[in-house]
């Protein structure tokens, strides 16, 4: 059984690759033609975003230092106060844990 080979192809028979929106046909031959004038490009969608006054204090509630925490604490706000009061029950809990281990460990 004998295999022929493939024989090199014309490189002017060649046909480039398109889509179907920029597809010129002339006969046999297909070429592509991508002439967009850059002023009708579509240019990328921008979205502007305005937050509220309640999500604005979110975040700063959020980045505040716990300086400004006590701070606020001592004018009388409640929310930095519940904040710190939550704070010290977490210190006091991990504290005598931390004293638990150190008196199993010393058994």
């Amino acid at each position: 059984m004998n295999i022929n080979p493939v024989s090199p192809t014309d490189a002017s028979k060649v046909i480039a690759p398109t889509t179907a929106m920029n597809a010129v046909s002339t006969g046999t031959e297909t070429t592509a033609t991508n002439k967009i004038p850059s002023q009708t490009r579509p240019q990328p969608a921008t979205d502007t975003v305005a937050l509220s006054s309640a999500a604005k204090a979110a975040a700063e509630e959020a980045t505040e230092t716990s300086a400004q925490t006590a701070r606020e604490a001592l004018s009388g706000d409640r929310q930095a106060q519940r904040l710190q009061a939550k704070q010290a029950s977490a210190e006091e809990t991990n504290a005598a844990a931390a004293d638990k281990v150190a008196e199993r460990d010393a058994d």
